[in-house]
């Protein structure tokens, strides 16, 4: 299968026009975690060659923010037409050398469709506002100038969609874009970086070389582009741990942050519930994209009264959920990434066993032999929130628990240092309002008979607390990606002062 999986890759990248010299011979070797074989070598970017980058991305800015928006939505509309023609190839990239299943690999390239229809429409409504101001013959007015080199830091779950929320927002707003994708899956951000380039030449001189850079390259590409004066914006994506490093730097030099990071994302099962609604909702989101989606749901917070009732169905589904090679078959659940991330979800269900949690599930399943890494997604049942619950591993484990009130409920939800997304299940209004007002969830993400997980394009994406505050995608997020400029107008012949202030000078007068 060695050689057909790897044909397959370049037959694919072929197609979006990815040159083969960027993914052959190579030092960073690629492994589709399907079958944990070798199936790219891909070039990587120097220190000199990628401050390089940086200066040509930031002279890129300077003639790119001169471009009227509406103008700049051209070439984002342009970006979405070749991907919507290339939607079946990109997709079929990302669940090969991500390990997603098809529909999932297809619903990430529509999603970068998605937003890119949300951005051509903003680009006509980055919209200002006008202020009364407190002095006759004054006016004031607040307008938004592009920010200007924008570094965006993927991951590896999402390797393309991510990039596009910000991406097709920055590129309306005026600016460039620099993107470091994850190590672990660079084949489908050149292949992104190829439709852009076919979008840009169809487009027309009014797009400057190096609009969009891509840095293929370890962490010290990354480290290089956080500590550059130049990126006034870092978009990353990540752990909490990466995000609180990239925070801390770009802070230190007045930078600004856009940071999505861990999700310990909770839903609450209410006596009024719909069952068999709760059931559907809670497999996916708990064992969706092997659950390495930020927004998985990993946490289950149960009535007592239906907690006999809607457990031991779900922990049937757990048992007949179909795992497997997505690419053979119509397995549900794919592989983990790699092999650290399998030794995590272990060692995270032990820890939950030692802590008196009953386990079900868990254990690795014999897809294609040692070198990849299929598992059964993980239930545990948990005396209480403790340990492991804690913390986010990034598999598919849920941790299940009672409770007897609302409140208990809700404030266990809120008991993690996360705060993503989240979600509650019932047919009650009044438990409905509670959960979605002040006193409810403490996420940036709240829904209702659903689960945490899936989130849609046209509502700012991202989380409160350890989850870094940062918002992308819809909604005003647009805003995060310029600068904010107030003006004063004085459109009279005196010079009145604020607050009444005097300032009488020979040769003129300052009346208040």
């Amino acid at each position: 299968m060695t050689a057909s999986l790897r044909t397959e890759v370049k037959t694919l990248l072929d197609s979006l026009g990815v040159s083969a010299d960027l993914y052959t011979g190579g030092s960073l070797t690629v492994k589709s975690p399907l079958t944990g074989e070798v199936i790219a070598e891909v070039a990587e970017i120097g220190a000199e060659q990628a401050k390089a980058a940086i200066a040509s991305s930031v002279d890129a800015f300077k003639a790119w923010r001169k471009v009227p928006a509406p103008r700049r939505g051209e070439l984002v509309r342009l970006l979405g037409e070749e991907l919507r023609t290339n939607k079946e190839a990109l997709g079929r990239l990302v669940t090969l050398e991500v390990g997603k299943v098809p529909s999932e690999g297809l619903g990430e390239v529509q999603e970068m469709i998605d937003i890119c229809d949300f951005a051509v429409g903003l680009s006509r409504q980055l919209y200002g506002l006008t202020i009364q101001s407190e002095r006759p013959d004054h006016r004031l007015t607040e307008q938004w100038h592009p920010a200007g080199a924008v570094g965006i830091i993927s991951a590896f779950n999402f390797p393309v969609a991510v990039w596009s929320w910000n991406a097709a927002l920055a590129l309306v707003c005026g600016d460039s874009v620099i993107w470091k994708p994850s190590e672990k899956t660079p084949l489908t951000a050149l292949a992104t970086q190829a439709l852009f380039l076919k979008a840009a030449a169809r487009f027309g001189s009014d797009a400057p070389a190096a609009l969009s850079m891509l840095l293929v390259g370890g962490r010290g590409i990354g480290e290089l582009m956080v500590e550059d004066r130049r990126v006034p914006v870092i978009s990353a994506t990540g752990s909490t741990r990466m995000g609180r490093d990239v925070g801390e730097r770009v802070a230190r030099r007045f930078g600004r942050s856009i940071l999505e990071l861990g999700g310990n994302n909770a839903s609450i099962v209410t006596p009024s519930a719909d069952l068999d609604l709760t059931l559907r909702a809670v497999a996916f989101g708990a064992m969706g994209t092997a659950g390495q989606r930020c927004t998985t749901l990993r946490r289950l917070l149960v009535h007592f009264s239906v907690y006999d009732t809607l457990v031991p169905k779900l922990v049937n589904v757990y048992k007949a959920i179909s795992v497997g090679n997505p690419v053979e078959g119509d397995a549900l659940v794919g592989p983990l990434i790699d092999a650290a991330s399998f030794k995590m979800m272990q060692d995270s269900l032990k820890a939950a066993a030692d802590a008196g949690g009953t386990v079900h599930g868990g254990t690795r399943v014999d897809v294609n032999g040692e070198a990849s890494f299929y598992v059964r997604p993980a239930m545990v049942e948990m005396p209480s929130q403790t340990g492991p619950v804690l913390e986010e591993t990034f598999a598919p484990i849920l941790y299940v628990m009672k409770y007897d009130t609302l409140d208990e409920a809700i404030a266990l939800q809120n008991d993690v240092v996360q705060g993503l997304s989240s979600s509650i299940f019932a047919t009650d209004i009044r438990e409905v309002e509670q959960f979605l007002s002040a006193q409810g969830s403490d996420c940036g993400i709240a829904n209702v008979n659903m689960g945490p997980s899936g989130a849609e394009i046209g509502g700012a994406f991202g989380g409160e607390k350890e989850t870094g505050g940062g918002r992308e995608s819809g909604s005003d997020a647009w805003k995060a990606y310029m600068r904010r400029q107030t003006n004063a107008i004085n459109y009279g012949r005196t010079l009145p002062l604020a607050q009444g202030v005097k300032f009488d000078v020979d040769g003129g007068s300052a009346d208040a």
